[in-house]
């Protein structure tokens, strides 16, 4: 059965992404994706360098417009109710820097006002706990490590509550001890059931330990899907780099081994 032919669940799913294209003039950014993520449960979003994963993150999130198909976060539709949907979501990433002239309380303030956050004082002082950040409160931004910064990155992602929340290579440039800390705190909060998580990264050690399930993205279209401890051995790779090597090489032989 090929990704395109088999059956998608919905229900229980936080983001239902259905036959989604985006072309940029005769150039398919991404053609024909279909895929979901359950509540408690960390997808990894996979693939070389303009395979089309921010193409499909900035359709999520309503940056672009899709030439054709659906996106739903949380049973709403992001083309007919943005506002709506984008309220149940929330995006983090390395390049996307916070203001570096206010301090961590101050950031978390003003994001908390933008997402109408309801008592949000009580909101702020509980994600100052749970990561970490109390003794930072009022430390500029701009003066945070990569670890720290990450760490309010990943506060502010969660001030409204996400269902969906969308992690776009989160711990690039950290040491291994604050990627390591990162990576349990995502978990934790997946496993809490709270939301669902689309993760993009290019550490593909760092997958094995936090997904549940990745896709593979070649040229646009979804290759493989599966659990990414078990994949490599299923299509003849030494470990989950080796098949993404293989894929980012060879995107037409990993089609043919899908529909075989």
């Amino acid at each position: 059965m090929t990704i395109e032919q088999r059956l998608i669940p919905s229900g229980a799913n936080v983001l239902q992404v259905d036959s989604l294209s985006k072309w940029f003039g005769n150039k398919a950014a991404v053609n024909d994706v279909s895929f979901w993520v359950r509540r408690g449960e960390i997808v990894g979003l996979l693939g070389p360098n303009g395979a089309g994963k921010t193409t499909t993150i900035n359709m999520i999130l309503g940056v672009l417009e899709p030439s054709a198909g659906k996106i739903s976060v949380a049973g709403i539709d992001v083309l007919r109710h943005r506002s709506q949907a984008l309220a149940r979501s929330n995006f983090a990433a390395v390049y996307a820097a916070l203001p570096g002239n206010l301090t961590v309380a101050q950031n978390l303030q003003i994001f908390g006002l933008i997402y109408s956050v309801e008592a949000l004082d009580q909101r702020i002082e509980a994600l100052l706990g749970q990561l970490d950040l109390s003794a930072l409160r009022n430390t500029k931004c701009g003066l945070l490590s990569s670890g720290e910064t990450t760490r309010v990155n990943l506060a502010k992602a969660l001030l409204n509550r996400p269902e969906l929340l969308l992690l776009d290579e989160p711990t690039a440039s950290l040491d291994p001890s604050s990627a390591h800390d990162a990576r349990c705190q995502v978990r934790s909060l997946a496993q809490s059931g709270e939301c669902g998580i689309l993760w993009t990264s290019h550490n593909m050690y760092e997958v094995e330990a936090v997904c549940d399930r990745v896709l593979f993205l070649s040229r646009g279209r979804i290759l493989l899907e599966g659990d990414p401890r078990l994949l490599p051995k299923r299509h003849g790779a030494a470990n989950l780099e080796d098949l993404f090597i293989h894929i980012a090489r060879e995107p037409l032989l990993a089609e043919r081994e899908e529909r075989a």
